[in-house]
């Protein structure tokens, strides 16, 4: 369980500077003057009053204290809306550790070797941008449980889809100082509600209110140089679907248990599954069993890339399965991510578009259209290999992408979203004109939408781990979930 608790102190104001009020103050804790708090107690003794008659006959100086100075109160706590930077309340190199998970059977050594632990303390001093370095990402992980502690307790139904991902996005980008791709948001907040399982996020004017009966999965992420924290958990207002979302929570949980270095991707694959289809949900008097989203899948992560190349599969797989058999490795981070439902477990593409990733496997690929190009420099420049929405366009001023009349022309596209039987399966997506021209040239990849079947419930917990030499760490790992 990570800790919030700030690096800094908090000084406790006392009248008369005894140890005992001094200590309630400070709830139980002696308060300490710092070096600052003693010289300005020192310049109060100095200062003379009047003279008076001392028991010798002598003159003597009373001592006259001036009114103590206020002094501006320590950064102790986060504001509602979280608005202050958490490099104010840590060292540099200070940010929480996330839950450390010993690694079992034949890595269990990896916990007490001193080479591993002296490897691990070399190359992160070395090498500032090394996957040892765990700074940054933690940094990515405190702003993450800061904005989702606010944002738990913020949304409610009668809220828009806009309003909660502003929230949000606005939160995320105030504690991580955003600063261009050095720090800021690591994707588009995903904002899927009952059947639609990931990838919604509001586009402009989206006017949809979210409802009590609904089911609103919370998936976002933060970056600092490139290091991606990306979690999500699930909401609900309707005691219902309570057990849906225990069975992705628990699912999630085990998943985190069983990877680990040298761990197969199948073998997580199937622990995932037994978990989750161990659960019922009983909706209007029927029961209906949850289970695992068998096209969705977690991945690895690799700097300023969401999508490292790794899969971690939800169900069990083939064992003659290429991906069956490939392995976690050392210095590696991934996202362990569950999807659950109450419907048939198999999402398709399903509405407008509003996420888009640069391709990073295009060539050099001509582009006529001077709009295009200006889109995909802004692209470039503004976003490079993260993934964005038509939001953050708008946000930055750039409607290049917009035509004058015939910006709400929609086109389809087919892009491979899942893997079944070792075979590509495309689907459609819808997208606007200007994004067009750069998705068919294949320079940018559209990601509409996936949902099950309408009338069903889905839920999504996830988690970032690292898997450091000497033990794994649970890196957005916070007191809710």
């Amino acid at each position: 369980m990570a800790s919030t608790t700030p690096d800094q102190t908090t000084k406790a104001t006392t009248t008369n500077g005894s140890t005992e009020e001094q200590a309630k103050a400070t709830n139980g804790k002696v308060a300490e003057l710092t070096p600052q708090e003693h010289e300005e107690d020192d310049d109060d003794e100095e200062e003379g009053g009047d003279e008076v008659a001392g028991a010798n006959g002598t003159d003597k100086k009373k001592k006259k204290k001036k009114p103590k100075r206020k002094k501006k109160a320590s950064t102790s706590t986060q504001t509602e809306p979280p608005t202050i930077p958490v490099s104010k309340f840590f060292k540099p190199s200070a940010y929480p550790v996330g839950e450390i998970q010993n690694y079992v059977n034949d890595q269990s050594y990896r916990t007490t070797s001193e080479e591993l632990r002296e490897k691990e303390r070399i190359i992160c001093q070395e090498d500032p941008d090394s996957p040892y370095n765990y700074n940054a990402i933690r940094r990515a992980a405190e702003v993450h449980r800061q904005v989702r502690s606010y944002a738990r307790k913020n949304i409610k139904p009668g809220m828009t889809m806009t309003s909660i991902a502003e929230m949000i996005e606005n939160g995320t980008r105030a504690l991580v100082e955003e600063d261009g791709l050095r720090s800021g948001i690591g994707f588009p907040t995903g904002l899927s509600r009952n059947h639609c399982a990931a990838h919604y996020t509001p586009n402009a004017g989206d006017s949809i209110v979210l409802k009590a009966e609904d089911v609103l999965k919370v998936d976002f992420g933060v970056h600092v140089n490139g290091r991606i924290v990306d979690s999500a958990f699930t909401m609900t207002w309707e005691p219902t679907y309570d057990n849906l979302l225990l069975a992705v929570k628990e699912a999630t949980n085990a998943g985190v248990k069983e990877a680990g270095i040298d761990v197969r991707m199948g073998d997580i694959g199937t622990v995932i599954q037994e978990v989750m289809e161990s659960y019922e949900v009983e909706v209007g008097g029927k029961t209906l069993p949850v289970k695992s989203i068998r096209n969705l899948t977690g991945h690895s992560i690799k700097p300023y890339h969401i999508h490292g190349g790794k899969s971690i599969p939800i169900v069990r797989q083939p064992e003659d399965k290429e991906e069956y058999n490939t392995k976690m490795e050392e210095g590696e981070y991934f996202a362990i991510e569950t999807f659950g439902s109450t419907g048939h477990g198999w999402v398709r593409d399903d509405g407008a578009c509003s996420h888009y990733a640069k391709n990073l496997d295009a060539g050099r690929v001509p582009i006529t259209m001077t709009s295009s190009k200006k889109l995909m420099a802004t692209i470039n420049k503004q976003f490079g290999s993260l993934p964005f929405c038509r939001r953050y366009l708008d946000r930055i001023g750039e409607t290049s992408y917009l035509y004058a009349v015939s910006h709400l022309a929609t086109f389809t596209k087919l892009v491979p979203i899942v893997r079944e039987a070792g075979l590509i399966t495309f689907t459609l997506c819808s997208s606007r004109p200007q994004l067009k021209d750069l998705v068919e040239k294949d320079l940018v990849t559209a990601y509409p939408p996936l949902s099950d079947v309408e009338g069903c419930m889905t839920a999504q917990y996830e988690h970032t781990i690292l898997l450091r030499p000497t033990c794994k760490e649970v890196v957005s790992r916070g007191d809710d979930y």
